[in-house]
């Protein structure tokens, strides 16, 4: 069992890059932003809070995300789930429940899983451990272009969601220790994919 774990804030190209390197290495792909979304999502459907949902919900992550046998691939991606995950990350009832589920996944198999606290809480024990981030007006462009919204806008509630990130009490946002940071403002997806999997052969783990 090996498990990459690449985390970064939002817009660093997380899942862009982990989907890329679980390719190329022949390993299963975990968006555990994902599954904050799903936890949101569920809320605001059920008229509940993020914390009363959170245990009892059967996530299935994969191509296509399921929430108890209903794929909610692209009703957990709108600006309005992003937003509602960014607070329901924040509460640590949350947190514990998904990272159990998360944990459980990675018990078994070769995974990457990219989120803000695999690293430091989800998998500590990572065979790799990839901090990936870019700067502020980069992350912000490449957000912008991707959900089709203003860059500005985008910036704005970056910034806010940074600092929740950064600042929340349970996981705060930081690189885990032994984590190698790639700053991919600079570099193609293919360079930052290079480098990621160059890592995992130094840890004597995955195929090339």
């Amino acid at each position: 069992m090996t498990v990459v774990a690449i985390d970064g804030p939002a817009g660093a190209g997380k899942s862009t890059v982990a989907r890329a390197v679980a390719e190329r290495l022949g390993f299963t792909y975990l968006d555990t932003g994902a599954m904050y979304r799903a936890v949101a999502l569920a809320a605001v459907e059920r008229g509940r809070t993020p914390a009363d949902v959170a245990a009892a919900l059967e996530i299935e992550p994969g191509e296509r995300l399921r929430v108890d046998g209903r794929d909610v691939t692209d009703e957990i991606r709108t600006p309005e789930v992003s937003e509602a995950a960014s607070q329901a990350a924040a509460d640590p009832a949350v947190r514990r429940a998904v990272a159990a589920q998360q944990r459980r996944l990675l018990e078994q198999g070769d995974w990457v899983a990219e989120g803000r606290d695999i690293g430091t809480v989800v998998a500590p024990g990572a065979e790799v451990k990839v901090f990936l981030t870019a700067d502020p007006a980069e992350r912000a462009r490449r957000r912008a272009a991707e959900l089709r919204l203003d860059q500005a806008t985008v910036m704005a509630e970056q910034a806010i969601r940074d600092e929740r990130d950064q600042t929340r009490e349970h996981s705060p946002l930081r690189p885990a220790r032994g984590a190698v940071e790639i700053d991919s403002t600079n570099l193609t997806l293919a360079e930052v994919v290079e480098r990621i999997a160059a890592l995992v052969r130094g840890a004597g783990a995955g195929t090339s």
